[in-house]
């Protein structure tokens, strides 16, 4: 695939973003939304504000269009990728686009229904080796995002993450108590499994997710590796460099 960069590291760049959406039209991460729209309708009322982060060049935002969303705000850190995605989707009435960074969102406390990220998160952990133990670094720049999600979102608001990332390995960093939400997953695919993560503002973790960031906050687990399979025809994590 022509798109693909020379190593994994240049998913967390923007100059490899713009370079690629000047050439590359659209590219759905996880399955078309097809896919998962039956869950997407099971969280998410026709009516709410909804902020899209990373929006990059997926089609996502416009098929939630059509299926009748109409209050959808796209945010990604590609001035290239904004104006190309602004200019296709200029007649979608409703639809907003905006240049920005997810770890210093510029909107008010409380201010949308549901804040939905597919594959975001994911690029910024491609320099991870180990998916038990991840970097301080990485885990500080998680949580900044975590904790403008949280801020913008309303009481009942749901933050929605689409990834190939088990349980496992991802509950560790979205179960705290300081994003004040409860989390729940579902999967999709045949296959292999994607994961649906529903985190809903202003209800507590589970005594289970409250255990397991105890657990979290004292690791000292064993170093592993672990292979994470990935069927699309990019596969960036099951690529890390090691």
């Amino acid at each position: 695939m022509e798109n693909l960069p020379i190593s994994n590291s240049q998913y967390k760049d923007r100059k490899y973003w713009d370079e690629r959406y000047l050439h590359e039209e659209t590219y759905e991460w996880f399955g078309a939304f097809s896919r998962f729209e039956h869950l997407l309708k099971e969280e998410i009322q026709t009516d709410e504000t909804i902020l899209v982060l990373g929006c990059g060049n997926s089609s996502l935002s416009y098929e939630m269009f059509m299926s009748g969303y109409r209050s959808i705000t796209n945010i990604d850190f590609s001035a290239i990728c904004i104006e190309k995605m602004a200019s296709k989707y200029a007649t979608c009435s409703g639809m907003e686009w905006k240049v920005m960074d997810a770890k210093a969102l510029q909107f008010e406390d409380e201010s949308f229904d549901v804040v939905l990220e597919k594959g975001t998160l994911d690029a910024m952990m491609v320099d991870e080796k180990d998916p038990w133990n991840v970097s301080q670094e990485t885990t500080e720049t998680i949580n900044q995002v975590l904790k403008e999600v949280s801020r913008i979102l309303r009481k009942g608001g749901r933050f929605i993450s689409i990834t190939f990332a088990q349980p496992h390995f991802r509950k560790q960093l979205y179960a705290k108590r300081v994003y004040k939400w409860s989390i729940k997953h579902q999967t999709y695919g045949n296959d292999f499994h994607y994961y649906f993560y529903t985190m809903t503002k202003g209800e507590n973790l589970s005594s289970d997710d409250q255990e397991l960031e105890n657990k979290c906050s004292q690791r000292t687990e064993p170093q592993a590796t672990v292979y994470l399979q990935f069927t699309e025809n990019e596969d960036y994590l099951n690529n890390i460099e090691y």
